[in-house]
């Protein structure tokens, strides 16, 4: 149909277009857009009062311990003395409190901090094959081993003297333990740990008996070691293995002179089943150790294991004295002086510290642990002896009040039948630091290899190995206000992002002369005794 329009003709279909069909449309898209800002104002609004609630409600990781509140770090009120320090713990106090807020509503627990690596299906693998376990119980002799040292490197030790055994065809028999050590323990094998659980898990791989059978008393047993321990690892002189059958009864005085780290597969499995399998601590022991870790966990809140290397004889052994006194560096030099088994006297402990070779004082753990992220209300269960300076732990229970050691954590009366053995102590320190949610070592003695090896061996649990040399550098260019906290903070998660005992290949040499300085096989037994899970 045709119309007149100003003279002119035009379809009504072209006229009625824009009245009919595109107003309607034009009108829709201003509601939308008036209901989309009204939308996003309320949203915005809800955001905003969301904030404030959250801010005035109370810190959400404040918890009960004992009859003390412990309150987060941007909370309390330190005093300081200097300018430096002020700043130091105004940034850090704000930083903890943007952690705070920003993980609000996440459980305590899956925060980033405390999540364990990726384990990349990897898994222990120590079964014996049918042609590795022994065959009759007819050997060519006996070995007698002192183990010496430590309780973790006579542990060490005695792993290491089952593999000997086995390669020489030997019984062994029950080993003794070192009481003329610096803790000067008297506690025998069967006092410390289970010896029906030993002999049980390794019976199909040797023969172990408690004695000397009477017989053999008169044999009188060879008082060195006899045996190159690098040609009996590598296998490469035989006729080390016939020692046995002519000498019948070999002693071996002390057991730290260890195995080369690589050696053939079955014989790394068999040591990982001694370590970690088989030398399992008495039933009283291993039950105290977890009632502690009950009583650590009786919030549901995860702790730290802080094995806190800053004792005496460490720091005398080290030559290691970094704000201690004149008088604590002399008497520490002193006791190095006077230990004659201690090879090193003169060590100049300012080039030992910049080289990452001393302990970290308590200082310098707190603000490692702060940088980490770690809230000044974590749970930290001690693991050491006395630490040893005027200030001992003051500025480390500065920045996290929450500590705890086993005499805070169990009774006099629970702790009364093992204070007579510094052993036994440390064995209770072990059972609570393998089950710790993360474990953090300050210096890597043997305590510190064992339980990051078996924190492997048992799925890759958290530990977290400091990198001395960078840390200490960078925390004295904080100390002068050379670096921001942010900074700070930023470098040393970078530095040790793959620092928390995830899977990482022992790189093997097969020279001699490295292998002291290859990683401990103990402190990594992969690979050896850990393998890729089948699906």
């Amino acid at each position: 149909m045709l119309i007149h329009v100003n003279g002119r003709r035009k379809s009504m279909h072209s006229f009625v277009k824009p009245a009919i069909i595109r107003w309607p449309w034009t009108k829709k898209r201003r509601a939308l857009g008036v209901v989309g800002v009204v939308a996003l104002v309320s949203f915005i609004s809800i955001i905003v009062l969301f904030h404030v609630l959250v801010v005035m409600l109370p810190p959400p990781y404040s918890y009960t311990n004992g009859n003390t509140t412990t309150t987060p770090l941007h909370i309390l009120q330190v005093t300081t003395t200097t300018t430096t320090t002020t700043t130091f713990q105004h940034t850090t106090s704000t930083f903890q409190s943007n952690l705070f807020h920003n993980k609000m509503y996440r459980p305590y627990r899956d925060l980033e901090i405390w999540k364990p690596p990726r384990s990349e299906r990897l898994q222990k693998c120590v079964n014996r094959s049918k042609k590795e376990a022994k065959n009759g119980t007819a050997t060519d002799g006996f070995i007698l081993a002192h183990a010496n040292g430590g309780l973790n490197q006579m542990k060490l030790g005695i792993s290491d003297m089952v593999a000997i055994a086995k390669v020489m065809n030997a019984t062994l028999v029950m080993p003794t333990l070192d009481h003329s050590s610096y803790w000067n323990d008297s506690s025998d094998f069967k006092e410390i740990f289970d010896w029906e659980k030993f002999v049980e898990v390794l019976k199909d791989d040797i023969t172990i008996i408690d004695s000397l059978p009477p017989e053999y008393e008169s044999v009188k047993p060879l008082t060195k070691n006899p045996v190159s321990w690098s040609k009996l690892s590598y296998y490469r002189d035989m006729r080390e293995k016939q020692l046995i059958k002519r000498e019948k009864v070999i002693k071996f005085l002390q057991t730290n002179s260890r195995l080369a780290n690589n050696v053939q597969f079955s014989t790394q499995r068999l040591r990982c089943r001694a370590m970690y399998d088989a030398l399992k601590f008495r039933k009283d022991i291993e039950e105290l150790g977890r009632i502690l870790v009950e009583r650590l966990r009786r919030n549901k809140n995860p702790y730290i294991a802080l094995h806190l290397r800053y004792e005496k004889d460490m720091l005398a052994f080290t030559g290691c004295s970094h704000k201690l006194t004149i008088n604590e560096h002399e008497e520490l030099t002193k006791m190095r002086y006077e230990t004659k088994h201690w090879k090193e006297k003169k060590i100049n402990a300012k080039v030992q510290r910049l080289h990452g070779n001393c302990p970290m004082t308590p200082r310098e753990v707190a603000i490692f642990l702060m940088a980490l992220g770690y809230p000044s209300d974590t749970q930290i269960y001690i693991v050491s002896g006395e630490i040893y300076g005027k200030d001992g732990m003051q500025s480390l229970k500065q920045k996290f009040p929450n500590l705890s050691t086993k005499l805070s954590l169990a009774t006099e009366e629970e702790l009364m039948p093992f204070m007579n053995s510094q052993n036994k102590l440390a064995a209770i320190d072990y059972v609570v630091a393998l089950e710790s949610d993360v474990f953090v070592y300050s210096y890597d003695g043997n305590m510190a290899r064992a339980l990051q090896g078996h924190r492997v061996y048992e799925g890759f649990r958290k530990t977290i190995s400091p990198d001395r040399q960078n840390l200490v550098k960078l925390i004295d260019k904080l100390d002068k206000g050379n670096i921001s906290w942010e900074k700070f903070s930023y470098l040393v998660k970078s530095f040790h992002e793959k620092r928390i005992g995830g899977p990482k290949p022992r790189p093997i040499s097969h020279s001699r002369d490295s292998s002291k300085l290859e990683e401990n096989f103990y402190a990594n037994p992969f690979p050896g005794c850990i393998c890729q899970q089948r699906i």
